[in-house]
């Protein structure tokens, strides 16, 4: 393990569920690399896989859904972990409701937001998404999944 390898692996911090839709496509993805950038005004940033099929939704879409999901849902980061789009129809298998934008909401969430795309970028082997907050929700408090709760999830779309 590298230095800075180390350093990475002492961290835990939430992961989130991503969705997105353009057109008729709708897509999903778990999502590591996000976190609030700006206070005033609220801003928050994700980060998606270039490998990933939600990359080439999110591309065109408005707006995305952010989800925060509780400890307890293991399976659900698992679907949009540990499968990919490419091949499985991940909304099939999993309660949600049209959002904002009709940008799908994940039942079972403890929280999510939608947020509108003002800025796209390329860093490296993922897509920047820099999010203004439309809408929240809040369904329940507790403790959110966190990357080390996760990380037993094999990539359904590795790099």
């Amino acid at each position: 393990m590298g230095r800075f390898e180390s350093f990475t692996a002492l961290l835990d911090y939430p992961v989130y569920v991503v969705t997105a839709a353009a057109g008729q496509e709708r897509a999903g993805c778990l999502v590591g690399f996000a976190g609030q950038c700006s206070i005033e005004p609220p801003r928050f940033a994700v980060w998606i896989s270039k490998a990933n099929r939600t990359h080439a939704v999110a591309s065109r879409s408005q707006v995305l859904v952010v989800h925060l999901l509780p400890a307890d849902r293991h399976e659900l980061a698992e679907l949009f972990g540990g499968r990919t789009g490419d091949e499985v129809d991940k909304f099939a298998a999993t309660s949600w409701e049209a959002g904002p934008y009709g940008v799908p909401v994940l039942a079972g969430a403890m929280a999510w937001f939608a947020g509108r795309v003002l800025d796209r970028a390329d860093w490296g082997d993922h897509l920047g998404l820099l999010l203004e907050p439309l809408d929240t929700a809040t369904a329940s408090n507790g403790r959110p999944l966190t990357f080390h709760d996760a990380k037993d999830i094999d990539a359904g779309h590795p790099a």
